[in-house]
């Protein structure tokens, strides 16, 4: 698993989609807001968490639609699915390196990000916080709609239409939890707590979702 697991980081970071490319459109997502709003600083610091989180979910499906792709073209796939392992368990991997290699570095940017948002150094710790701990089901979600259009050559406007239902959940709950450190609306940790059950249920359904739709596409 860790020969896997080091691959995978190495094809998540050399094809399309790496970590450079999802930071570069998180720029561009975030930095073309202030322009839209206007100079209301206010209203910036205020709709800033919602906005850095729809930012890491675009740039998040980037490259979800490579994520099982690439093995499929090169016949890496059908190995994968004869070599006898437990199938949930290489998606997992492959779902972690993923995220290391793309989302992992949305958190990083996210702190200096905020800066274009008027965050406050508690606001950039909070959504800072809840990307950490909610990006990694975004991917294990975009691997459910990966896997179901692997073999479709263009498939990746169709998983975005999968994926980003899914999704909608991990945002309310990491936005209102970042919205909670600021305005106190409730508690931080109620909505932290539910993102982070979110999460730990999307990395059991994900990868079980996925290795059945592979090898559902395999037959």
């Amino acid at each position: 698993m860790g020969s896997l697991f080091a691959r995978e980081l190495r094809i998540a970071v050399r094809v399309g989609g790496s970590g450079m490319i999802g930071v570069l459109f998180f720029l561009a997502v975030v930095s073309v807001i202030p322009f839209g709003v206007g100079p209301d600083l206010n209203l910036l610091a205020r709709i800033g968490p919602a906005f850095l989180w729809i930012g890491a979910l675009l740039a998040t499906l980037l490259g979800l639609d490579r994520l099982f792709q690439a093995d499929r073209d090169d016949g890496a796939l059908d190995l994968l699915l004869m070599a006898g392992r437990p199938l949930e368990l290489v998606v997992l991997v492959k779902c972690l390196a993923h995220w290391m290699a793309t989302g992992l570095p949305l958190v990083v940017a996210a702190p200096v990000l905020a800066i274009f948002l008027n965050l406050s150094p508690t606001a950039i710790g909070a959504v800072t916080l809840t990307l950490l701990v909610g990006t990694p089901a975004l991917t294990l979600i975009g691997a459910i709609g990966a896997s179901l259009t692997v073999t479709l050559r263009r498939g990746g406007l169709l998983m975005a239409v999968l994926v980003i239902p899914l999704t909608i959940p991990i945002l309310i709950f990491g936005v209102s939890a970042a919205d909670a450190a600021v305005t106190d609306p409730v508690p931080f940790l109620t909505p932290f707590l539910i993102l982070c059950a979110l999460t730990l249920i999307s990395a059991v359904v994900g990868p079980i979702a996925s290795a059945m739709a592979l090898r559902f596409s395999s037959d």
